[in-house]
């Protein structure tokens, strides 16, 4: 059957992309933030998971307000980044396992979690550039060297899902995997975040002591953490800080004991706080 491994907490600021796509990663601005990132690749390096499972949420590219699915799982052959107003990213075009995604999509919704089913769909930054950070510069011409099955969550339009309705997704995700029958290793990726506020009188908050306690209680508490309500987040983290509510979908796809082998905080890149971790299952 196939099996989750281990989850990947990560954050998808746009600059960062930027940073890599223009060849500036070795300033001085930028190099602690990918400094932080040298132990991740190496780690997915050796891991080689042949399916991720990304968790991400879309910038108004291919949803805007005439359509806000909570939950859209990505079912296409393939999924061409997306024009966010300066062209595409000059990276690869990512590439599904159709299979498993029609068979969770099928299972998650037997499960009683809604999704919308996406059959045509370009992706942005918030899935792209996890994938840069995690497996290094890629190339349009170049392969990601994995399959991966996107879930576009969102927190971009009130109401988004609640931390523990994330968390039970994830564990439902979890249940959907294992009943694949192909022998195949799964990573999942929680994205977003962490601490950052775009706009108005509290723009350019970043709240260290908040996003460090979130990152402890990821491993030690998640039950607690996820029950964690909205206003919450926005209090501490900001307006944009609800990202990290697709964090619980990864925590919940894990073992409820993890262990946590990398981690990675570094304030600032742009006007948000980098947060990464790296969680795997004592019995992976």
């Amino acid at each position: 059957m196939a099996r989750i491994t281990a989850g990947v907490g990560v954050s998808h600021v746009p600059a960062i992309g930027v940073a890599m796509d223009t060849g500036i990663t070795e300033q001085p601005y930028w190099q602690p933030v990918f400094k932080g990132f040298e132990f991740s690749r190496k780690w997915m390096a050796e891991k080689k998971p042949d399916v991720v499972f990304l968790v991400y949420n879309d910038h108004c590219t291919a949803f805007d307000a005439s359509c806000i699915p909570t939950f859209a799982l990505g079912a296409a052959a393939t999924f061409t980044p997306a024009d966010e107003g300066y062209g595409p990213r000059p990276v690869p075009v990512v590439k599904n396992h159709q299979k498993m995604a029609s068979h969770i999509a099928q299972s998650l919704i037997l499960d009683e979690f809604d999704l919308t089913i996406m059959n045509e769909m370009e992706v942005d930054h918030g899935l792209t550039v996890p994938l840069s950070v995690m497996y290094g510069d890629k190339k349009p011409e170049d392969d990601w060297g994995v399959l991966v099955i996107p879930l576009a969550v969102n927190v971009v339009q009130y109401p988004a899902p609640t931390g523990n309705r994330c968390y039970n997704l994830g564990k439902a995700i979890r249940r959907a995997v294992e009943s694949f029958p192909e022998d195949l290793n799964v990573v999942i990726f929680g994205t977003g975040g962490m601490s950052h506020q775009l706009q108005y009188k509290r723009a350019g908050l970043i709240n260290p002591e908040f996003d460090t306690m979130f990152l402890d209680k990821l491993t030690s508490d998640p039950v607690g953490l996820s029950k964690m309500p909205h206003v919450d987040y926005l209090r501490e983290a900001g307006s944009e800080g609800v990202e990290m509510v697709m964090w619980h979908v990864m925590r919940g796809a894990l073992d409820d004991d993890v262990v946590e082998v990398h981690r990675h905080y570094h304030v600032p890149a742009s006007n948000t706080a980098v947060g990464h971790i790296i969680l795997e299952n004592k019995n992976a």
